[in-house]
C-alpha cells in the first residue's frame, strides 16, 4: 500500500489540475496505516533493573503526578524543557536542553565542531571523544537529556536548512557515527534524544501555518528501511534512551501522531525501550497522540494534555495502563542513566537571563582543548591542490580577504542571536520585501562561520578566527600580512606569495537555503584570482557548496572546504595552511558541477495545485540520493562522496574477502527481537580486509571505504570505512565486518530483511569513485 502511494499522488498532482483544492485531511485518511495498541516496554536487554525501579516508583505514584511526568512546564530556566521533581519519592525533575553539537543558550561552554564536520572526519574515535567532552558540558549543567544527535533530515533535500546539524546524506556513514555519539554521551550518564523522527527532510512548511498543514513526507515501506530508518535503527541498537518526533506529516500522518511509525516501527520493529518526546510544539492533537506512542510533549503538557490527559483516563478515554507505560518508558531512562544518583541541581547552569546575577557553572574544561582543536582540524577537507600550492613554504606576504576570514562583531547576551548562530549575519543578509515576507541571502557576511543557526546552535567561550590565527602566525615567523573584509574587488600587492580568499555558506533551522552558490562570493574569488597567480579558496560551508564558476580558473590552486569547525576554527585552518597538520577529511555529501545534477532533490517542496492546503513532497526517488542517484543517472561529480586530498599520498593492496563459517544465510532473519531489531541482522556474515599504505613522504591519515554492490540495488553502498595514520612507508591492514542487515534489502511483502542469493560486488579505495580493489561476495 505504501509503495503506491507516492505514484498515486503524484498521479493527482500531474493530472487533475481541474479538481478543486484538498480543504479536508480526511481525503488523506488510512494512507499511513494505523498500528494500535501501544506496545508496553517490556524492559528486555540491559533495561530490566531500570525498569523493574521503575515500575515499582511508577506505582507509588497519584494519576496527577503520572500526568506531570509527561508534559513540560513553564520555568525561570534556559533548559529547553523542564519536567517538574516529585520530591516526595525521590525524583528530581528534568532539564532537556539543546541541541546535538554542544550546550546551548548558557555561558562556560564550548562550541564543538558541527555534526556535518563529524562527517567530514569520518573519524569513529573522534566523535567518541567529542560527545563524551559535550556530556561533561551538559551534565555540569545540570541538564539530564541533550537534544540531539541528529539524523534526520538526512539529507535528500540538498539546500534543506538543517542538513549541516546531523553527519551525512548516507544512511550508513550518519548511523555509524549517531552510533558513537549516542554511546560517548550516555557514558556520562547524560541522555541522547536522537532526532527527528522522521522524514523531517525540509524546514520549508514544516509546521503548520494559516490554514496550511504542515508538508508530508510520503515515503514507502522499502526507501523508509533502506535509507531514512537505518540511522535511527543504529541510534536503537546503540541504546539511545529517547527519539523526538518530528514536526512534519509522514504519509499524511503527524510525525508525532504516527501510530505506524512510533508504535509499528520503533517500539515493535526496533524493540524500542526508552520513551518518545515531541519536538517543540509538535503536537496536534490529545489522546490521539497518546495512543500513537507519544510519551512525553515539549514545552508544555497543558495545551492539549495536562489536566486534559487526566480527564481522559478518567473517563476511560486513555487506559491508565497507556500512561504506566508512558511514565514507566520516562522513569526507566532516569534510573537507566544513573541520573538518581550524584546528578548536579536540575538546571543549575542555566539561568534564563545572563543578565542577571546568577551561579557561575563552568562546564568547559582543559581536558577537552585537544579534543575540540582535532574536531575542528578534521572538519576540513582539501579537495583542490594544484602543484602543492598547500602546505605554505616559508611565506613572506600573504593577502587575506572574505567576510568569513574575521570574527563576527558581536557576542554578549544582549546581541541579537546570540544563542542561536546568528551572530555572523550582517542587516543585510535578512531582509523584507513590500509583503514583509523575509529574504534570505546565502552567506554571513558579519564574520566567520562556526556553526549554523537555530536550536542546533552552541556557545564558544572564545573564536579563533583565520584572520587571528593568520595575524599570530605572521608574528611567529615574520611574515607580512595585508587584509580585506569587504572589497569584493579588493587591490592586490604582486609581492604576494599567496592570496587566502574565506566565505561561507550559511544555513539555519526555520528555513531552507535559497541556493548552493553566490554570485558576491564567486565574483570575489574570480576578481581575486585575476590578480594573484596563488589563489586559495577557503569555505565554511553549511552544506553542499558549488564551485563550479571559478574552480577552473588557473590561478585559483586550492580548494578547501571547512565545514563548521567550532570555536578553534582559525586555529586549525591555519595548522593545515602551514602543514602543521596534514588534512584527513573526507566529503560526506557529493559536489556536482551544476544545479540541474541534483534534478528535483535541490529544491524543497512548496504547496501547490489541489495540494496547496496539504502539501506533498513525494520521495519517489525512493534510495537514490546523493551518490547513489549520480550512479544511477551516470552523473560525473565534481567532487565526489568520500573524497579529499591529503599532503601525502596512499596506495591499496591485498583485497580479502571471507565468508564467515558456519554463519546463517537463510533468507530471513529468525531470532527474538531486542533493542534495534531482530538480533541475527546483526550477525556478521563477512569480512574483508585490505592493506594501505602511505606511499609518500610525510605522515598522514587515510579514510579507507568498502562499498557493496547489492543485487537488484544501487551500483555500491557504503559498508564500512577505517582511518589509519600511517608513517611514510608504513602499511595498515583495514578490516571491515559486514552484517546481515548490511547485505540485505528490505522485503515490502515478507516484512523482512531479505538476504539474497547470488554475488554482492566488493569494492574498497578512497572514494566512492576511486576503487582499485574489487572482489566478489558470493551468498
Amino acid at each position: 500500500m505504501l509503495s503506491t502511494l507516492v505514484y498515486v499522488l503524484a498521479g493527482l498532482a500531474s493530472g487533475t489540475a481541474a479538481q478543486s483544492i484538498i480543504t479536508d485531511d480526511t481525503f488523506f485518511y488510512g494512507q499511513s496505516p494505523p498500528v494500535y495498541p501501544s506496545p508496553n516496554g517490556t524492559g528486555s536487554g540491559d533495561w530490566a533493573n531500570s525498569y523493574t525501579k521503575a515500575r515499582a516508583l511508577v506505582a507509588k505514584l497519584t494519576l496527577e503526578e503520572k500526568v506531570n511526568l509527561t508534559g513540560g512546564i513553564v520555568a525561570d530556566s534556559s533548559c529547553s524543557g523542564i519536567i517538574p521533581p516529585i520530591e516526595r519519592v525521590g525524583f528530581g525533575g528534568l532539564c532537556v536542553s539543546d541541541a546535538g553539537n554542544g550546550v546551548r543558550t548558557t555561558d562556560f561552554a564550548s562550541s564543538w565542531a558541527a555534526g556535518i564536520s563529524v562527517g567530514a572526519s569520518w573519524n569513529r574515535d573522534l566523535a567518541s571523544k567529542r560527545a563524551v567532552g559535550m556530556a561533561k558540558e551538559f551534565r555540569a549543567k545540570g541538564v539530564h537529556m541533550a537534544l540531539g544527535p541528529v539524523v534526520g533530515p538526512l539529507g535528500r533535500i540538498t539546500n534543506s536548512g538543517r542538513n549541516w546539524e546531523g553527519f551525512s546524506n548516507d544512511p550508513y556513514l550518519c548511523g555509524v557515527l549517531a552510533a558513537d555519539t549516542i554511546k560517548g554521551v550516555q557514558s556520562m550518564g547524560v541522555s541522547t534524544s536522537t532526532k527527528h523522527f522522521i522524514g523531517n527532510e525540509q524546514e520549508t512548511n514544516r509546521n503548520p501555518e494559516g490554514n496550511v498543514s504542515s508538508v508530508s513526507a510520503n515515503i514507502d515501506d522499502k526507501t523508509m528501511h533502506e535509507l531514512y530508518l537505518w540511522p535511527f535503527q543504529d541510534a536503537v541498537k546503540a541504546g539511545t534512551v529517547n527519539i523526538m518526533c518530528s514536526y512534519n506529516r509522514v504519509n499524511n500522518s503527524y510525525g508525532c501522531a504516527n501510530s505506524k511509525n512510533l508504535n509499528g516501527l520503533l517500539k515493535t520493529e526496533l524493540g524500542f525501550q526508552g520513551f518518545v518526546v515531541s519536538d517543540w510544539y509538535a503536537q496536534h492533537a490529545g489522546v490521539a497522540t497518546a495512543l500513537a506512542g507519544l510519551d512525553m510533549v515539549m514545552p508544555y503538557g497543558s495545551d492539549f494534555w495536562g489536566a486534559n490527559l487526566t480527564q481522559a483516563v478518567t473517563n476511560g478515554s486513555l487506559a491508565e495502563t497507556r500512561l504506566d507505560d508512558m511514565a514507566t518508558r520516562i522513569i526507566a531512562t532516569w534510573y537507566k542513566m544513573g541520573q538518581d544518583k550524584d546528578f548536579p541541581t536540575i538546571g543549575v547552569g542555566m539561568p534564563y537571563d545572563l543578565s542577571e546575577s546568577h551561579q557561575r557553572i563552568i562546564a568547559k574544561s582543559p581536558d577537552a582543548k585537544q579534543i575540540l582543536l582535532q574536531g575542528a582540524v578534521e572538519s576540513h577537507v582539501l579537495v583542490k591542490n594544484v602543484n602543492n600550492a598547500l602546505p605554505l613554504k616559508s611565506p613572506k606576504l600573504i593577502s587575506l580577504f572574505g567576510y568569513s576570514a574575521k570574527s563576527f562583531d558581536q557576542y554578549t547576551p544582549g546581541s541579537g542571536g546570540w544563542n542561536l548562530g546568528m551572530q555572523p549575519l550582517a542587516p543585510q543578509d535578512v531582509l523584507t520585501d513590500g509583503d514583509d515576507n523575509v529574504i534570505h541571502t546565502q552567506i554571513a557576511l558579519n564574520g566567520t562561520l562556526i556553526t549554523g543557526g537555530g536550536s542546533g546552535a552552541n556557545m564558544p567561550a572564545y573564536v579563533s578566527s583565520p584572520y587571528e590565527a593568520l595575524s599570530q602566525r605572521a608574528y611567529d615567523d615574520g611574515t607580512s600580512l595585508w587584509w580585506d573584509f569587504h572589497d569584493s574587488n579588493p587591490a592586490v600587492d604582486q609581492a604576494t606569495d599567496a592570496c587566502i580568499v574565506i566565505g561561507n555558506a550559511y544555513a539555519s533551522e526555520s528555513w531552507d537555503r535559497p541556493g548552493l552558490h553566490d554570485d558576491y562570493t564567486d565574483a570575489l574569488i574570480q576578481n581575486v584570482a585575476a590578480n594573484c597567480s596563488n589563489t586559495i579558496v577557503v569555505f565554511h560551508n553549511a552544506g553542499v557548496r558549488l564551485v563550479d564558476q571559478f574552480i577552473d580558473h588557473p590561478n585559483v590552486t586550492a580548494l578547501i572546504f571547512a565545514h563548521l569547525p567550532g570555536q578553534d576554527s582559525g586555529r586549525a585552518l591555519t595548522s593545515i595552511l602551514y602543514g602543521d597538520v596534514n588534512p584527513s577529511g573526507k566529503l560526506p555529501y557529493s559536489v556536482p558541477r551544476n544545479e540541474s545534477d541534483f534534478g528535483i532533490l535541490k529544491n524543497q517542496t512548496y504547496p501547490d495545485g489541489i495540494y496547496s492546503l496539504f502539501p506533498q513532497s513525494d520521495f519517489s526517488e525512493g534510495v537514490y540520493i546523493d551518490y547513489r542517484a549520480f550512479d544511477a543517472k551516470n552523473i560525473s561529480p565534481r567532487y565526489e562522496f568520500g573524497f579529499g586530498l591529503s599532503y601525502t599520498t596512499f596506495g591499496y593492496s591485498g583485497l580479502k574477502v571471507s565468508k564467515t563459517k558456519g554463519v546463517d544465510t537463510s533468507s530471513y532473519p529468525s531470532k527474538t527481537i531486542l533493542e534495534g531489531g531482530q538480533q541475527d541482522l546483526w550477525d556478521i556474515v563477512a569480512t574483508v580486509s585490505a592493506t594501505v599504505t602511505n606511499t609518500g613522504k610525510i605522515a598522514g591519515a587515510e579514510v579507507a571505504q568498502l562499498y557493496v554492490g547489492i543485487p537488484n540495488g544501487p551500483v555500491k553502498q557504503l559498508r564500512g570505512f577505517e582511518k589509519p595514520v600511517l608513517k611514510p612507508g608504513q602499511s595498515a591492514t583495514v578490516n571491515f565486518s559486514l552484517t546481515r542487515r548490511d547485505l540485505s534489502t528490505w522485503d515490502v511483502t515478507a516484512q523482512k530483511w531479505l538476504l539474497q542469493k547470488g554475488g554482492y560486488k566488493i569494492s574498497v579505495g578512497a572514494s566512492s569513485r576511486n576503487l582499485p580493489l574489487t572482489g566478489t561476495l558470493t551468498i
